[in-house]
């Protein structure tokens, strides 16, 4: 970095491109940066870049050379432009990072598999970027980011490396650390934060209304998710992908003969056919669907719910974010991880074996205690908030040293 000079930023990632987990993750950094840092240069290397500028400010370009890079390819000419823009693309990150000083991986599952994934898709582009990093002297940091075990060679090598070429390393929970011990990562500097989504600012809390048979039950926000099980269980992802969606969607119509309003939440683009799905199969005025651009809207459906259901990782982050009582669908552990964090380690079930009846059990439960997981939520919140503080003083201090003293980077292993 030249004394005087603006630091130079650059932010990477499938962000833009419909997952509101990622963009929140995106909008947490960016404003840690804007109070911390406003005289920073920020742009990004990001899947969706006409969203990124539009929505955030920042100039923006995009991920891959090749356009389709997110389509399957089985014509000839298709996996030729393909494999062309694994190539250029070698070239555009490597010119794209030397134009900055820190590029910051703003949280995401960026080190897992817990979601189908081939190695040379995201897996590929990360290592390009973490190679190209520790070649031409910029600091990478993947800041809070998710990481799991991975069943494929190449995609756990890919992985393994771009952690290992990354000057700066932070987790979002313990097994995230853990598994990239596993792999191989000297993980002994790196430390762990709650997710970068618990930075957000969150909506007021309504006003509590009084229980008992006098007041109507209140409305309860079912998150889905386009769910057809992990990378390693592709053979059986049409099974799991029924199993989910028929559990579910009897789950929802046993909430509806009970009287319930129900909002359904997604979190990226492709969990609309589930949606559409279920409102077609239990057709009743009491269940809508909510139309959320982002992390913020969501928080403004949980915390005018009752309670919560939900399977896609952030939606539950956004509802224990507002204190609301959550049960989680879980297909990862990470979610087993943040559900137990938050005090709820008990009010999880699988979303591969979704049973309706014992899923309203839970529920059932869940409300019951209600009251007494409110307060915890609020206690684990202001928790979260704190250790989120340090994770931020950390990063600054890691990639952004004054000019009073000589930059330090600790060397990857």
């Amino acid at each position: 970095m030249t004394s005087g000079a603006p630091v130079r930023v650059g932010l990477f990632g499938l962000l833009g491109s419909g997952n509101l987990g990622n963009d929140g993750s995106l909008e947490a950094v960016l404003g840690h940066l804007r109070r911390a840092h406003p005289d920073a240069a920020v742009d990004a290397l990001c899947g969706g870049p006409e969203v990124v500028a539009a929505r955030y400010g920042i100039p923006a370009t995009r991920l891959h050379w090749y356009g389709g890079e997110y389509r399957t390819a089985s014509r000839a000419g298709a996996i030729a432009a393909k494999g062309l823009g694994k190539l250029v693309d070698v070239v555009r990150t490597a010119a794209w990072v030397r134009r900055h000083d820190v590029v910051i991986v703003p949280g995401m599952g960026v080190l897992e598999a817990t979601l189908p994934l081939r190695p040379w898709g995201f897996p590929y582009s990360l290592f390009l970027l973490c190679a190209s990093g520790r070649l031409l002297g910029t600091r990478v940091a993947l800041v809070g980011v998710g990481a799991a075990p991975i069943g494929s060679r190449p995609t756990r090598a890919l992985v393994r490396w771009s952690a290992r070429l990354a000057a700066y390393r932070s987790y979002r929970d313990d097994l995230s650390r853990d598994a990239m011990r596993a792999m191989g990562v000297d993980t002994a500097h790196d430390e762990v934060h709650p997710d970068l989504a618990f930075s957000l600012p969150a909506p007021p809390s309504p006003a509590p209304v009084a229980g008992g048979p006098a007041g109507p039950p209140g409305p309860v926000c079912v998150g889905v998710m386009d769910f057809h099980g992990g990378d390693d269980d592709r053979a059986r992802a049409e099974e799991i992908h029924r199993r989910y969606l028929d559990g579910t969607t009897r789950f929802v119509r046993a909430l509806v003969e009970d009287g319930r309003p129900v909002r359904l939440l997604t979190g990226d683009e492709v969990d609309r056919e589930v949606v559409a799905a279920i409102l077609d199969a239990v057709d009743s005025p009491l269940v809508t669907a909510a139309e959320a651009a982002s992390l913020a809207d969501l928080m403004k459906e949980t915390a005018a719910a009752d309670t919560v259901v939900a399977t896609r990782y952030h939606n539950l982050v956004c509802a224990l974010k507002t204190g609301t009582p959550t049960l989680a669908l879980s297909y990862a552990a990470k979610s087993d991880a943040l559900m137990d964090l938050m005090g709820l380690a008990e009010f999880c079930h699988p979303a591969r074996e979704v049973d309706a009846d014992r899923l309203l059990d839970l529920f059932r439960e869940l409300e019951r205690r209600s009251a007494e997981l409110r307060r915890t939520l609020a206690e684990r919140n202001l928790a979260a908030a704190r250790r989120l503080d340090h994770q931020f003083a950390a990063l600054t201090a890691a990639l952004f040293p004054t000019t009073d003293h000589a930059p330090t980077s600790r060397k990857a292993p």
